[in-house]
This record gives C-alpha cells, sequence and structure tokens, in this order.
C-alpha cells in the first residue's frame, strides 16, 4: 500500500546521555511512565537470556492501531490529531509507514550506534486475537476489552541503556530536543505515588478447579481423536485495583527479572509484561525463535531446587511437548527463511527464573531475499508455544474451551527499527489493566499424557510471582 503520512528530510543524532549516579532505567522512565503511549523495553536485570539492553519510549510522532478490524493511524506531530482510517492490514500498515520513515533519515550517524538496538523505528504491541485477522476463526467469546487488537507508535526520540557500557544513550531526529533528565527523575506529576497502587478485591478465576479439570478432559478427547497433537489451555484471572499500573509494573519486576518485561501505558489500558520467552529476532536478516515448553517450581532448598530443574530435564512428556512446538514453529520461520537455512542450535536447555525452571530450545536460520521481517512476524503469529499443534486447529479449540479471550495474553510486544532489525517476546506473564480492572492469564501445553491435576497447579506455579506480589496491599475501604 501506499502511505499517506509525509515525512520531511531529517538526520539522525545518537549521543551519550549524562545520567546522576544511582538513577536507574525506571528512575528515569517514572518522568514518562503515564504518558499515553510511553512504553519499557525492559531487560529486568536478568542474565538468563544474555538480556542486555533497555528501550524507553514516549511522545510518538505516528501512532497506529487496529481495532475490530478497522486500522487507525494517528499524525501527532502538529497541535491537531490528524486521523486517517483504512481496513488495510496493520502489518501491511506499518511496512509502508516504516520504510518511507527510514527513507526520509539521514543515517550517517547509525555508524556511532555499535550493537544498540532499534535506534528509532515502530514499537508495540500485536494481541493473541490479531490471530483473528491473520485466520478464518469462529468468535465464540465477545470481545470485553477496551484494549486494542495491535497497537504500535512510530517514535522519532528513544533512551537506550546499554546494561554491559552501564551507559544510556539517547537517540532523536534533529528537530527533537534532548530530554532534561533532571525534570523526568524528580517530576512526580507524570506518576501516581506509590502507595497510591493497591487492589480493591482479590483475584478471581473465570474457572473453578473442576471447570478447568473437565476443560482438560474435552482437550483430552480432541487428542485421542487425532484433532491435535497438543493444545495451549490457559485460564484467566482478574482482581480490582486503583491507582498507578506502573507501580505495579516496578513491583513486579522487581519480584521476577524477567528479561523480556514491557510496559506500555495507552489511554484505554496498560500492558504489564514480565514474560521471559522471546518470540522472534530478526537482526542482519539472522532469524532466532526461543520457545519455552516445560515448566517447574523453584524452591528455597537448593537441593530441591536442583532436583526439580532436573525432573524438567528428564521429563520425556516436557521433552516431546517442546520437540512439538519446535518442529511447528521450524514450518513456520521457514515460509521467509533461505531454504535449508533453519537449525536448532539448543534443544532442551535450561533456563531458570525467580518463580519457575524453563525448557528452552532454540531455533536459528537466515530471511530470505524480498522477505519482509515483519512479515515474517506475522507468518508465525501467533506462537505455537502458546497456541498447540497443528496451529489452527489448536486455536480453534482454545476458542470453544476458554470461556474468555485473551486479549494482550499470548500475544507480542515487539520492535522494529530503522536498521531493519526486529526483536518480539510472547506475552506471558503478563497482566492488562484497563477500567480498573486488572487481568492476568496462566496456562499450559496440553498433550495425551497430560494429568489433569497437575497441569492445575503448573498454572498456579507460573503466576506465583505475580498474584501474591500484587495482592500485598488492598485499598482502604
Amino acid at each position: 500500500m501506499t502511505n499517506p503520512i509525509q515525512f520531511s528530510a531529517s538526520s539522525l543524532h545518537i549521543s551519550p546521555l549524562t545520567v546522576p549516579n544511582g538513577v536507574t532505567v525506571q528512575d528515569v522512565f517514572s518522568g514518562m511512565a503515564s504518558q499515553p503511549w510511553a512504553q519499557l523495553l525492559d531487560s529486568g536485570g536478568s542474565k538468563a537470556s544474555k538480556s542486555r539492553f533497555d528501550i524507553l519510549l514516549w511522545a510518538p510522532a505516528i501512532v497506529l492501531t487496529c481495532k475490530d478490524y478497522q486500522t487507525t493511524l494517528e499524525d501527532r506531530r502538529g497541535t491537531d490529531v490528524e486521523l486517517i482510517t483504512t481496513n488495510t492490514s496493520p502489518i501491511d500498515v506499518a511496512m509502508a509507514l516504516t520504510a518511507d520513515f527510514e527513507a526520509s533519515i539521514d543515517q550517517t550517524e547509525l555508524k556511532y550506534a555499535n550493537d544498540l538496538p532499534f535506534v528509532l523505528g515502530l514499537a508495540g504491541f500485536i494481541s493473541y486475537d490479531y490471530g483473528r485477522y491473520l485466520e478464518t476463526m469462529p468468535s465464540i467469546n465477545a470481545n470485553e476489552y477496551a484494549c486494542p487488537d495491535f497497537a504500535a507508535g512510530l517514535y522519532d526520540r528513544a533512551i537506550i541503556y546499554d546494561n554491559a557500557l552501564e551507559q544510556f544513550f539517547f537517540c532523536r531526529l534533529d528537530y527533537v530536543p534532548e530530554p532534561d533528565i533532571a525534570t523526568l527523575v524528580n517530576d512526580k506529576s507524570n506518576t501516581a505515588p506509590a502507595s497510591e497502587f493497591a487492589l480493591t478485591s482479590h483475584w478471581q478465576s473465570n474457572l473453578t478447579k473442576q471447570q478447568y479439570l473437565n476443560a482438560l478432559n474435552a482437550v483430552h478427547d480432541y487428542l485421542v481423536a487425532g484433532d491435535c497433537y497438543q493444545v495451549n489451555y490457559a485460564q484467566r484471572f482478574s482482581a480490582g485495583f486503583t491507582g498507578s499500573s506502573w507501580e505495579a509494573y516496578k513491583r513486579l519486576t522487581n519480584a521476577n527479572k524477567a528479561p523480556f518485561s514491557a510496559f506500555m501505558n495507552l489511554p484505554e489500558c496498560s500492558i504489564i509484561s514480565v514474560s521471559p520467552e522471546r518470540f522472534i529476532q530478526c537482526r542482519n536478516g539472522h532469524i532466532e525463535t526461543k520457545p519455552i515448553k516445560g515448566t517447574r517450581p523453584r524452591f528455597a532448598d537448593p537441593v530441591e531446587d536442583a532436583a526439580s530443574a532436573q525432573a524438567l530435564l528428564s521429563a520425556e512428556k516436557d521433552r516431546a511437548e517442546n520437540l512439538m512446538i519446535v518442529d511447528l514453529l521450524r514450518n513456520d520461520i521457514s515460509k521467509h527463511s533461505v531454504p535449508g537455512s533453519v537449525k536448532v542450535p539448543e534443544l532442551f536447555s535450561l533456563e531458570s527464573y525467580p518463580a519457575v525452571h524453563h525448557m528452552v530450545s532454540k531455533i536459528q536460520s537466515q530471511l530470505a531475499p524480498g522477505s519482509h521481517p515483519l512479515q515474517l512476524l506475522a507468518a508465525c503469529f501467533p506462537g505455537g508455544s502458546i497456541t498447540g499443534a497443528p496451529k489452527i486447529r489448536a486455536m480453534e479449540i482454545i476458542e470453544e474451551l476458554e470461556p474468555s479471550r485473551r486479549a494482550i495474553y499470548c500475544g507480542s510486544f515487539f520492535y522494529f527499527g530503522i536498521r531493519q532489525d526486529l526483536d518480539s517476546s510472547i506475552c506471558i506473564r503478563t497482566v492488562l489493566a484497563e477500567n480498573n480492572t486488572l487481568y492476568c492469564w496462566a496456562g499450559g501445553g496440553i498433550v495425551l499424557d497430560s494429568v489433569a491435576e497437575e497441569e492445575f497447579e503448573e498454572t498456579l506455579a507460573k503466576v506465583a510471582k505475580i498474584l501474591p506480589v500484587l495482592e500485598q496491599t488492598f485499598a482502604k475501604s
């Protein structure tokens, strides 16, 4: 498609940013956290996935949203916001928009970017329910959420923190002024006081335990009948809240230290994600995906904790489940890969987080000439690790048996930068905050030899560092 937004020629500037000693990424972002379209892509201080960079974004030039199959572009650069609506896929709109944006920029200073990811470009999220745009799916459950199906900003400014160098960098176009760090750090008008966040009700699942077990019996019947090899089934927890969703995010990142954490504030909702899982990465034409399948709880006793990890690595069921998803993702990424380039350099590796141990595999390939990283992302969406195999039939069963839509859960945070680099997460361990309600989901892959009671307990283990952490404070009546 033709991009309806015009860009004037501008130059890229990258410079180190001086920040007072002791000021953290979250300290800086707190000064912008409540602004619409502010987002933080946060490594969470995790070492498990060799995370290195944090990306702070605010005041996008253009925003792109999609809800109920209608795509909207908002040009926010002037005093009046210009709206453009279309029935075109947001992925197609994004490809045209970012191509023109990139072409308008004198990128001479990219040579100073070294390993910096993104620099400037498009960043946001795609909800799980965007899968309905890509495939013909039943619509049994109502869309009860205010959250868009797709939301991304085109950012002409970014602060990037390099954890290895312990250095902030400011990336901007020439018309963007440098931020006043002192104002950002000290201005408390943009973020609610920490004491204001509290739950107003206890967490409640959308399923009783018996309903969950009955649903797994139905999944089992589909597996026996040969409809699927694996189906990811989830329950949703909800609770009322008041106050700052950013404060909730800070509590969760402190407890989880997840390498693909993210926070995004929108006019109608906030997304809080402490995900450990990468979805698709594409950098310099090199593609990587790291599906998680297989989970065991952590324990304070080192001996018991090591035994839990070993039990996961040696479990035939978990290995088989992981392998199914590896095969599915190998097929998905091959659609936009150089023939013969798809490899699996790591199979059944262990990654450990504060709440759980995970079994993780790594798949790599080379992007095919003529393919676009956003086309690759769409071709693989939603991630096979959170649907099942075969993917489309698994999604149909999910729609039939889960009583509520998933919204952002099992969707993806992503960025696509002016270097044509893309990275994305799978939004597990994720909370949607809207209309004074928090929604949080937990699920797992169900295969033929799954034990329903054990699967139920595994869902609780996955939110053991989320629900109780946010339940520590209740609003005074």
